[in-house]
């Protein structure tokens, strides 16, 4: 099943696709530019991964890691389809990253590889930007690169597991003004998403709603001010944002 959280006239509401426009969970029919975008997932602890491509890692010069990165983020970072996200001023790198969201469905501690995907709910699209002027290390990403407001557009569909019958072989786009600037695929992930899984829970306990944003592959480029970008995958939807001032 594909649904949506939205705001609509004061309320928050979940939705689902009609025919080009939103069922809400009141029944009432709405079109899609009449609602205010919101995660889909209201998040508990969010998980990111650094340099889970091989051919990323070797467009930032870096050798493939031996071992997850893995960094946490605060849920001020995310918003939702058709957001905008703010480009401080006095930078001069920031780039998008398209990322397989993975949402875990229920807890669980010490996962075996071969029972992962029994904890996953489902999965969703996430943008998480990246200023690189702020990078301390690529091993060690900071708290201003990766955890400020805004910068994490995420959604703006939250697909059931049941309806994606490989994660781990779909294709990721990313457009920024309509033209195609990044192009991979989740089955070049160096860690798959059941080593993730197994890995994590190897020493923390993984609950409902947490997220694992699982990496990008190559094509980084900057963006500015006025720019649209669209971070899409295979099955799972297209994620719109907007950089401003």
């Amino acid at each position: 099943m594909k649904t949506a959280r939205v705001a609509y006239k004061g309320n928050i509401h979940e939705a689902i696709e009609w025919y080009g426009k939103l069922q809400l969970d009141t029944g009432a029919i709405v079109s899609e530019d009449d609602v205010v975008w919101l995660p889909p997932i209201v998040p508990q602890t969010i998980f990111a991964l650094g340099l889970n491509y091989a051919d990323h890692a070797a467009e930032l010069s870096f050798n493939a890691p031996k071992e997850p990165l893995v960094f946490l983020k605060g849920p001020n970072t995310l918003i939702g389809h058709n957001g905008e996200t703010f480009r401080p001023a006095d930078v001069t790198y920031m780039h998008y990253e398209c990322e397989l969201a993975v949402v875990i469905g229920q807890s669980g501690k010490n996962i075996q590889e071969k029972d992962a995907y029994n904890y996953v709910a489902g999965y969703t699209v996430a943008n998480d930007y990246a200023i690189r002027d702020y990078l301390e290390n690529y091993y060690r990403p900071n708290l201003r690169v990766k955890n400020r407001d805004t910068m994490t557009p995420i959604g703006p569909w939250f697909v059931s597991a049941d309806e994606i019958k490989n994660p781990m072989n779909l294709t990721l786009r990313t457009y920024v003004n309509d033209s195609v600037v990044q192009e991979g695929t989740t089955k070049d992930m160096i860690f798959s998403i059941p080593k993730l899984i197994a890995y994590l829970s190897s020493f923390m306990t993984l609950n409902k709603n947490d997220i694992i944003l699982t990496g990008t592959p190559k094509g980084s480029v900057d963006t500015k001010v006025g720019d649209t970008v669209i971070t899409e995958i295979e099955g799972i939807g297209r994620l719109k944002n907007t950089i401003i001032s």
